[in-house]
């Protein structure tokens, strides 16, 4: 079967291929894709030389739900409405395939989700109820990473969780604290952040803070960092002066340069740092349920979404990520109608 794949070839340039895609396994039709800031890295050409000249052209996007319009297993209907999953694992390991390196990612070194209709296999979808707000389904996979390291979080941190803080008041940081709130609903969760009107949309938190306005008395029992580049060090800075002994302190910021970090304070308090990357099947059939469980929490999500735009030509594509760019806030969301 003939597919277009739109690549992205050199910074800020699109252009269409044809390739073929063989009619095995499950085959989907993109519907709505949403973009993130490792999309834009590429796109602006923000990743080193060497890193664009090695992974240049590629679809991007990885962040995305579609509708199945063939499956050979008959498991799935036409029409099903499911999300994508970008990891894909490449044989057996010991840890999770998020962290191999065995692992291949969609968006980052192979295609992403841009193209006319996408081949997965079966344990790279997961079916969501046709009532699911579409918006905010596109970036279940952003969800399903703030899910993964909570997951983790719970398995781990072995001293109480009555005062949970949350350093970020971008995307993941409002999703993180919003699902700790559902999973941990006895714990208070409080959130730092810089900018203010950012943080008055954090209704659910239990508390909000400005970093360089914190009263003396705080203290949490456990942190999420959500910060990222090169702000990481002063948030991480602020988590260790304000934790617990025996607390951890969950990584989820991605940063291009080395992050110092006071291992004096970490080793006198028998501090626990774990780092949080991408996510798995099984992240993603959690959110799903959660949000099954609780269908109120579309209702604060939605409040993410700040762009949707219509793609039905590349130009629109390009429009859609300059405006994406110089948003501040939120998530811009791609209606596809290729």
């Amino acid at each position: 079967m003939i597919n277009i794949v739109y690549r992205l070839k050199s910074p800020k340039f699109f252009e269409e291929a044809i390739d073929e895609i063989e009619l095995d396994g499950i085959i989907v039709r993109p519907t709505y894709l949403s973009i993130c800031q490792a999309d834009q890295r590429y796109y602006q050409g923000s990743r080193p030389a060497e890193i664009l000249e090695e992974k240049l052209p590629m679809a991007l996007i990885h962040e995305a739900i579609g509708e199945v319009v063939f499956d050979n297993s008959g498991e799935f209907e036409v029409g099903d409405k499911v999300v994508m999953i970008p990891n894909t694992p490449q044989g057996s390991d010991v840890c999770r395939p998020n962290y191999s390196y065995n692992s291949k990612f969609r968006g980052s070194g192979f295609d992403g989700f841009t193209s006319d209709l996408v081949r997965l296999e079966h344990d790279r979808v997961v079916r969501i109820p046709d009532e699911f707000n579409s918006h905010v389904s596109a970036f279940i996979e952003l969800i399903s990473v703030a899910y993964q390291g909570i997951s983790k979080f719970s398995d781990l941190a072995i001293t109480p969780k009555d005062a949970l803080g949350v350093w970020g008041d971008g995307n993941l940081g409002f999703i993180t604290s919003l699902f700790l709130k559902v999973m941990f609903p006895q714990s208070k969760v409080i959130v730092f952040g810089k900018h203010l009107e950012n943080l008055n949309l954090f209704s659910f938190a239990d508390e909000i803070y400005q970093i360089h306005n914190v009263p003396d008395d705080i203290v949490i029992d456990h942190a999420f960092e959500c910060v990222g580049s090169s702000a990481s060090q002063s948030a991480i800075e602020q988590i260790i002066d304000l934790i617990n002994p025996q607390g951890t302190i969950n990584l989820f910021g991605v940063s291009e340069y080395p992050i110092p970090i006071n291992t004096r304070m970490v080793l006198e308090k028998g501090l626990t740092v774990q780092g949080n990357s991408r996510s798995e099947r099984q992240d993603f059939e959690g959110v799903v349920e959660t949000l099954k469980q609780n269908p109120q929490l579309f209702e604060y999500l939605d409040k993410l979404v700040t762009n949707v735009c219509e793609i039905n030509t590349l130009d629109d594509l390009k429009e859609a990520f300059e405006k994406d760019y110089i948003s501040h806030f939120g998530k811009t969301i791609l209606k596809w109608n290729k």
